[in-house]
């Protein structure tokens, strides 16, 4: 390792890898940084869906274009909301102690305007203006939007309307929670916006590649991502192991129909009796799609709805993300990695974990939280169009990449 490293931090799902994602490696690395770290988010993703390809091929993928480390954000925060997701991500890099930048896309590409934001948002005066725009019965993005109007203007609340800028702010604003040392850089998101399914360049929206997909598991991808990328998800495709929520629906259904309104209330973003509109469209719906007409409201988005529906199917609930995650555990890594996970041995403030039999030797919250990854993996591979047996997530191993 060069004599003063600068690692840089990425919070990521990779769902699939595109040159979007390979743009912001490279601009970090054009800025000084020695070594890139990813927490990845695992087989099932923050908008309520199971990825699209297994979590070990999308860190190879990483892997294979310019990662050098790749950690688990475990499934609780993987599923999050927004705020929940961005926090359990920091969380990790901040307890990995040795990394001192966090890159990540953005559609504004102004780190002073998105630090403003996070301000206001932790600020006393916007906790006060948000409670009266929700109290007059406006839903929680819209209150948002208008208590940091108030407080900031049109142009700084005009911010909240992006997907990756309000993920952005998150970060900041966890950096800011956890008194940390890391420092925040930004970029302009490059191509097609975040929902953007009819781009024709070379920067489509994961969304677009994720419906070319669906619409021809033998899509090349190889226009849109590096062709190291393009290569793994191809063989993946070919060998069947191209995740679909449609072929896990009678098993979700089924599962939901099982559960009690107690059990509904205790899963995470449930309030306001919400678990009540969850009985009563358990119960008269036969697709996801029906359940998922049934619940929506003006308060309630689609994305918040799928996670709700998912959580409840793979055992989550509002108390998995009580503390902060417990372990930081490795997916894989190339000869770089190798060297921030020597140098996180003096570092780190959580356990390192590399194997099954290490979750063991840790707290029962640990071993809880392990549990459910290998709960989501058995699951998630019935999701596969070549569905595979029990027990892959015990017997993973280390990824290892000879790229450095």
């Amino acid at each position: 390792m060069s004599v003063n490293p600068i690692i840089s931090g990425i919070i990521c799902e990779y769902n699939p890898f595109h040159h979007g994602h390979n743009a912001l490696i490279e601009q970090t690395r054009r800025k000084g940084a020695t070594h890139v770290v990813a927490v990845l988010g695992g087989n099932f993703m923050q908008r309520g869906e199971p990825a699209c390809f297994e979590k070990g091929i999308r860190a190879k993928a990483a892997l294979a274009c310019g990662v050098d480390l790749v950690l688990e954000l475990p499934l609780p925060w993987a599923m999050a909301r927004a705020e929940t997701f961005a926090f359990g991500g920091v969380f990790l890099l901040h307890q990995l102690g040795c990394v001192d930048r966090l890159a990540f896309g953005s559609e504004h590409g102004d780190l002073a305007a998105l630090s403003t934001l996070a301000d206001t948002l932790l600020s006393p005066a916007f906790s006060q203006s948000l409670s009266s725009f929700l109290a007059a019965g406006k839903p929680f993005a819209s209150a948002r939007q208008k208590a940091v109007e108030k407080l900031c203007g049109s142009d700084i609340a005009s911010l909240l309307e992006h997907p990756n800028n309000i993920l952005g702010v998150e970060y900041c604003k966890a950096l800011r929670r956890l008194r940390s040392s890391i420092h925040p850089e930004t970029m302009a998101r490059l191509g097609a916006g975040y929902h953007d399914v009819m781009s024709s360049d070379c920067y489509p929206s994961a969304t677009q590649l994720r419906n070319m997909l669906k619409e021809n598991l033998h899509v090349d991808f190889s226009p849109y991502m590096p062709q190291a990328a393009a290569e793994l998800f191809r063989k993946e495709s070919k060998a069947g192991r191209v995740a679909s929520i449609q072929r896990l629906e009678t098993a979700i259904l089924a599962h939901l129909r099982t559960l009690s309104r107690k059990d509904l209330a205790r899963l995470p973003d449930v309030s306001e009796g919400l678990e009540n509109r969850l009985w009563d469209g358990i119960r008269q719906a036969a697709t996801l799609d029906e359940l998922y007409a049934c619940i929506k409201s003006k308060r309630y988005s689609h994305a918040r709805i799928r996670r709700i529906v998912l959580s409840a199917f793979l055992g989550i609930t509002s108390q998995d993300t009580r503390s902060p995650p417990p372990y930081l555990r490795v997916l894989g890594m190339n000869p770089r990695g190798m060297e921030i996970l020597r140098l996180a041995k003096r570092t780190a403030k959580l356990p390192i974990v590399t194997k099954y039999a290490a979750i063991q030797n840790q707290s029962n919250w640990a071993k809880h939280l392990f549990s459910l990854e290998c709960r989501g993996m058995d699951l998630f591979t019935l999701s596969f169009l070549r569905p595979q047996g029990c027990g892959l997530e015990q017997s993973r191993g280390i990824i290892v990449a000879n790229q450095g």
